[in-house]
């Protein structure tokens, strides 16, 4: 941000630790305007402690309906007085074969990690359309551009939110209102800790999914990305002038980007051959 420009004021959900409260904190240090959302109405004091009348708690839980989120949207513009950027960071990962994953657990896990953005960025929106820009960040995670056995439900919720994160950048580009995309790799939070579930359904033939399971709570703790510096570079990219539709977070997560796309470009051009036979032209009907 250019040094005469004024401070930007955002909307974060997920604010109680990790990523977020991380970004909520550096926004708050450098003089900007924070409203955080808490599912624990107990955390608000310390929250808006942190800077009294630039730092706001706003409860909400990223499954409550769109006419609650919506509320808490207005909520939030009139506590701030107006929104600039708004970061999508409430969710959690679920462990378990698609198989196992029962009905329930799947809605939650779709509600928290893609409808709960998805309303809050619907109800949000013509407030930042009458304001003739804005910023979309949307924490989503390298597993929302790899899949992995094991984790097909949050694969899905994410891949889901990168999906609509990229249609939203071209209806939105042209009204001024960027959007960003984040896919953080290993990060020392809670996620995979006590923000980690389990599916309830256990088959004898998913056993390496409960091996993932154990593997990442042995690493809880031990991740290499750190939340602060994490929250560092999503400042950097909304402060740009030219901010990126996606921003892996970590070596591990530009490792990994770099390693699907090379895969993906061997596939294309083995089977090239079949992929454009299908036309009448080259299959020589007409």
């Amino acid at each position: 941000m250019a040094p005469d420009a004024q401070p930007r004021h955002w909307l974060i959900t997920g604010v109680s630790g990790g990523l977020g409260r991380a970004l909520a904190e550096q926004v708050l240090d450098r003089g900007g305007v924070v409203v955080g959302t808490l599912r624990d109405e107990r955390q608000s004091a310390a929250f808006e402690a942190l800077a009294p009348g630039r730092a706001f708690a706003v409860q909400l839980d990223t499954t409550d309906g769109p006419e609650v989120l919506a509320d808490r949207a207005a909520e939030a513009v009139r506590l701030a007085g107006h929104i600039d950027v708004l970061v999508n960071n409430a969710g959690y990962g679920l462990v378990g074969a698609v198989e196992e994953v029962g009905e329930d657990e799947l809605r939650h896990q779709m509600d928290t990690n893609f409808f709960g953005p998805l309303r809050l960025i619907r109800a949000l929106l013509p407030h930042l359309r009458a304001r003739g820009g804005g910023h979309l960040v949307n924490i989503s995670s390298i597993a929302g551009f790899r899949g992995q056995a094991g984790l097909g439900l949050y694969n899905a919720s994410k891949f889901a939110l990168e999906g609509l994160s990229e249609a939203l950048m071209a209806e939105l580009k042209p009204l001024g209102i960027a959007v960003t995309v984040v896919e953080p790799g290993g990060f020392r939070t809670n996620w995979m800790g006590k923000g980690l579930r389990r599916a309830e359904r256990r088959l004898a033939e998913y056993a390496s999914v409960d091996e993932l399971a154990g593997t990442m709570r042995r690493f809880d703790g031990l991740q290499p990305g750190d939340p602060a510096r994490g929250a560092a570079a999503i400042i950097t990219a909304v402060e740009t002038a030219d901010p990126p539709l996606r921003l892996p977070l970590g070596a591990d997560a530009h490792q990994a980007v770099r390693g699907k796309l090379a895969e993906i470009a061997r596939e294309l051009d083995t089977w090239e051959h079949v992929s454009v036979s299908t036309s009448f032209e080259a299959s020589g009907a007409g």
